[in-house]
């Protein structure tokens, strides 16, 4: 009986340890989650305000990857993220249409912009509209810094092109960096060239670019952000709890009403407008 006793006790020691270990680790795993982002909203600091808040509040952790907005769709509709924060609209409906995504809900919006060298070598500053401006860069053989990652940005960028008429690719003058924005405003400004950001970014590099915001203010320039929950029934590993709880958040009075002051005090006025509640045709889209 004491042999038996002997040889049971550090079994059961060792079963217990393994379960409970097991069960942390299962607890742990519910309580992550993984956000696929655009890069705009991390190089901008945003989310560097907004994650502590999230994670404090709702026990949460989280796992960013800032991507472009079409590499996180991508992750999305394999299943590798719980939920997704991105600014191009066409790829998201498209998302959604596809069963990838579920509850799409609008967040906020800034605007894009064109930026280049203060010397303007294709002399855009005071185009009236984004087409005239880039077919003129088009035309002086100007460096235009394009992203070429597929995220927003790229998305946006490439509809402009399209809009003039003009397929830039395969030119001299127009080159890819497959690079995210902050870095991509770091390369134009190194070849003094011209690209397209989002104002967010652009203002919280502003200091160390050398680069002017020489057009804006078209309505094609529009950039607005939504948040949207993996679909679990396509996906069944993803967290829905932590999902869900993320994008209610991004929707709260709370992260709206931080969203509306963030920049303020740094840049002058905001750097993003909340836009919860609203529907997106009233921003124009």
């Amino acid at each position: 009986m004491y042999r038996l006793k002997k040889f049971l006790f550090p079994l059961i020691v060792l079963t217990a340890f393994v379960l409970t270990g097991t069960t942390t680790q299962s607890w742990a795993a519910t309580k992550a989650i993984i956000l696929a982002t655009t890069t705009s909203t991390q190089d901008s600091g945003l989310l560097d305000v907004l994650i502590p808040i999230f994670e404090k509040d709702s026990g949460f952790t989280v796992k960013t990857i800032a991507v472009g907005s079409g590499q996180a769709m991508a992750m999305g509709t394999k299943g590798e993220a719980d939920v997704l924060l991105v600014h191009s609209p066409d790829a998201e409906k498209k998302f959604i249409a596809e069963g990838s995504g579920i509850n799409r809900r609008l967040i906020m919006h800034n605007d894009f912009v064109i930026v280049g060298p203060p010397s303007d070598p294709a002399k855009i500053h005071g185009a009236k509209t984004s087409s005239e401006a880039i077919r003129k860069i088009a035309q002086a053989n100007a460096i235009f810094l394009s992203r070429g990652d597929n995220s927003g940005t790229h998305a946006k960028e490439k509809g402009l092109w399209k809009a003039a008429g003009i397929a830039p690719e395969g030119q001299k003058w127009y080159q890819q960096t497959g690079l995210g924005m902050g870095q991509t405003l770091n390369v134009a400004a190194e070849k003094k060239g011209y690209t397209i950001t989002d104002r967010a970014t652009y203002l919280s590099l502003k200091k160390t670019l050398g680069l002017g915001i020489l057009v804006e203010g078209d309505p094609l320039l529009l950039n607005i952000y939504h948040v949207i929950e993996v679909n679990p029934a396509k996906w069944p590993k993803v967290n829905v709890a932590g999902a869900k709880a993320f994008a209610d958040f991004m929707v709260s009075r709370k992260v709206q009403d931080i969203i509306g002051k963030f920049g303020v005090d740094k840049f002058g006025g905001p750097l993003f407008f909340p836009d919860a509640g609203k529907k997106a045709e009233s921003l124009g889209l």
